[in-house]
C-alpha cells in the first residue's frame, strides 16, 4: 500500500476507484465499502484509493469538544493495508482545507489530483464548505466531470448501521463484545510496558503496566477485562485492569494487564494488547487479602473462557 501524507504529495498515472472518509474503527461498515472500491479498480483496471484525514476533522471544527478515538493513526493505517487498499492518503485536516468549496474539492482533488474514474461513498455521506453537498450533488458534479457515483446504504452495510459512535458507546459502557462484533475484529490498546508501584508482584499477581502515548486514543471503562496478546510470536492470554485501583488508594487511571503462565521480562517493549469480554467492573476492597480472593475468582472465570476459544 502507498502512503502519502497530504493530497499535494499524491501523483498517479492510472484512474482511482476512491471512497473518503475518517474510517475510525475500519468497522464491518466501513469494510463493505472498502471491499467494493479493491473489487471495482480490479474490474476496471484502476487503483483503489482511500481519502482519509488526521487530525479528525471534529477536533480541528469542534475544539471544545474532547474527541477520542477507536484507533490510533498506527493502527488505523495497518488496517487498511490488511484489507488490499492500493493507495492511502492521509491528508492533513485544517481550518483552510474547511473551506475547500464542495465544486473546489471535486474539481482539485477528486478530478485533477486523484484521476478518479468512480467515487463509492456511505449512505451519509457530506462534503464541501459546511458539509453542505450530498449525494445529489456529487451525483451532478459526477456527470459534469465525468465520474461514476455509487452510494452504499445503511441496509446494505448491515440490517443495523454499524456507526464509529455506537461502538465508541459500547466501549464506554464496558460492553466489549458488542463492540468487537461491530468492529468484526478484536479492540485493541497498544503502548509501551513500564514498570508500576509493582504491588500485584507482591500478591502473586505481577502486571505489566501499559503506557498509552495517543491521548486521543478511546480507554474502555474502568474494570477487569480478558485479554491477549502476542508476544515474541507466541499468544499469551490474561487479565488486565483498567482503573484507577481504589484499593490501594489509587487516584489515576491505569492499566495493567497479568499474564497467565509467562515471565518473561518485556519492559519498555511495545506491545499491544487485545480485549476479549469484561468480567466485571472495578471495585474497593476492605482489605488487600479481599483483592487477592476476588482475583484468583477473575482468574478462573479467565481461563473457563479461554479454555473455550
Amino acid at each position: 500500500m502507498k502512503i502519502v501524507n497530504s493530497i499535494k504529495s499524491f501523483n498517479t498515472t492510472k484512474p482511482t476507484i476512491v471512497t473518503i472518509g475518517t474510517f475510525d474503527g475500519v468497522h464491518l461498515g466501513h469494510r463493505k465499502i472498502i471491499d467494493q472500491i479493491t473489487t471495482n479498480a480490479h474490474r476496471l483496471d484502476c487503483e483503489s484509493l482511500v481519502l482519509t484525514f488526521f487530525p479528525h476533522p471534529r477536533m480541528i471544527l469542534q475544539e471544545d469538544t474532547e474527541m477520542k478515538q477507536l484507533n490510533t493513526l498506527e493502527e488505523k493505517i495497518a488496517l487498511l493495508e490488511n484489507l488490499g487498499v492500493d493507495n492511502l492518503v492521509i491528508h492533513p485536516f485544517d481550518k483552510e482545507f474547511s473551506r475547500l468549496t464542495a465544486e473546489e474539492f471535486v474539481k482539485e482533488v477528486l478530478v485533477d489530483t486523484f484521476k478518479v474514474k468512480k467515487i463509492i461513498i456511505g449512505h451519509d455521506h457530506r462534503f464541501g464548505r459546511n458539509r453542505t453537498a450530498n449525494i445529489d450533488d456529487l451525483i451532478a458534479f459526477g456527470e459534469t466531470y465525468n465520474f461514476d457515483v455509487e452510494q452504499i446504504s445503511a441496509q446494505e452495510i448491515n440490517e443495523v448501521s454499524i456507526s464509529s459512535t455506537k461502538i465508541r458507546n459500547a466501549l464506554i459502557e464496558g460492553s466489549i463484545e458488542l463492540a468487537n462484533n461491530y468492529l468484526g475484529y478484536n479492540y485493541s490498546l497498544t503502548g509501551i510496558v513500564s514498570k508500576g508501584k509493582q504491588l500485584g508482584r507482591t500478591i502473586g499477581y505481577p502486571t505489566a503496566n501499559l503506557k498509552i502515548e495517543e491521548s486521543y486514543k478511546l480507554i474502555p471503562s474502568n474494570g477487569v477485562y480478558i485479554a491477549k496478546s502476542i508476544i515474541d510470536e507466541t499468544t499469551v492470554y490474561g487479565m488486565m485492569n483498567i482503573g484507577i485501583r481504589p484499593t490501594v488508594d489509587g487516584t489515576s487511571q491505569t492499566i495493567e494487564i497479568h499474564f497467565f503462565d509467562f515471565n518473561k521480562d518485556i519492559y519498555n517493549q511495545k506491545i499491544t494488547i487485545s480485549l476479549l469480554k469484561r468480567i466485571r467492573s472495578e471495585q474497593k476492597f476492605e482489605s488487600i487479602d479481599g483483592l487477592k480472593a476476588q482475583l484468583g475468582l477473575d482468574k478462573m472465570a479467565a481461563q473457563d473462557y479461554i479454555s473455550q476459544l
